[in-house]
């Protein structure tokens, strides 16, 4: 299966929910603290709590690259744990010039096997191109971010009216030839959201902050499936994944995600 194919199966099973396995050693569960390898042994538990009600799973490097070799050692053997039916993405928004590019692509696609990126398009089209050579991959770049520095660059305006993250939008859209690229567009910015959502055609759209950073999972999913756009993947990380510090952690993940599943599949049937 392409990424855009495992995507959309689990879409048009109502399933929307990307699980964000941002695992950080000093917050996981404190009886993990004594495994031997305690980022893997909290990831497997998450994994196995979640693996058939889990739209996604994305995966930022850096909680892992911190760790040094044995961070690199448990997110390799995370990897082998999740479902080959379900879209990993590997979160590490890359963007440099070519050769360089080259290297970050195939160590996410060839390396790591990520069936998805996340880049940074500022340096323009030949600083993703080589992702975007990989035809079966998804790459989602980065147009209005969740965070509160958005407003230092990507909603300064240009001269023809348009903020920069638009004019970026536009600029994906052009490069969709292949049908492999999607955007990052955060939960946090509900009114762009809807002022933008007919621009975004047919990329996909991966939605950060809903949880810790204040998003809405109502509103976001009003928005999509009001307009008829079922192309949307929520990513739900701190929230999700931190959910319950027992040893029961795993379990409370599990009802936390089913329940925001529920919300999902509610508001999907308003509108069926």
């Amino acid at each position: 299966m392409t990424a855009l194919e495992k995507l959309q199966k689990k879409q048009n099973d109502g399933f929307h929910i990307c699980v964000g396995l941002d695992s950080d050693l000093s917050k996981i569960p404190p009886h993990l603290k004594k495994s031997s390898a305690p980022l893997l042994a909290f990831n497997k538990t998450i994994i196995e709590a979640t693996r058939d009600i889990a739209a996604a799973y994305k995966i930022n490097l850096a909680f892992y690259e911190k760790e040094g070799k044995k961070g690199i050692g448990a997110l390799e053997e995370t990897l082998n744990l999740l479902p080959a039916d379900t879209l990993i993405i590997g979160d590490a928004k890359k963007g440099d010039i070519g050769n360089t590019s080259r290297m970050y692509a195939s160590s996410l696609f060839e390396h790591f096997k990520f069936d998805a990126s996340t880049l940074h398009p500022y340096m323009g089209y030949d600083s993703v191109q080589p992702f975007l050579d990989y035809k079966d991959k998804l790459n989602f770049m980065l147009v209005l971010t969740s965070n509160p520095g958005n407003k230092d660059f990507e909603k300064i305006k240009t001269e023809d009216g348009k903020f920069l993250y638009q004019v970026i939008l536009n600029k994906v859209n052009d490069w969709n030839d292949s049908k492999n690229c999607g955007i990052v567009f955060g939960a946090t910015n509900p009114g762009e959201l809807k002022e933008n959502l007919n621009s975004f055609k047919d990329l996909p759209v991966l939605l950060p902050g809903v949880g810790s950073q204040g998003g809405n999972l109502e509103e976001v999913t009003e928005i999509f499936e009001s307009a008829g756009n079922t192309n949307y993947l929520v990513n739900v990380s701190r929230a999700l994944i931190y959910a319950d510090s027992s040893e029961n952690f795993g379990r409370k993940t599990s009802e936390k995600l089913t329940e925001m599943n529920k919300t999902v599949k509610r508001i999907i049937s308003n509108y069926k």
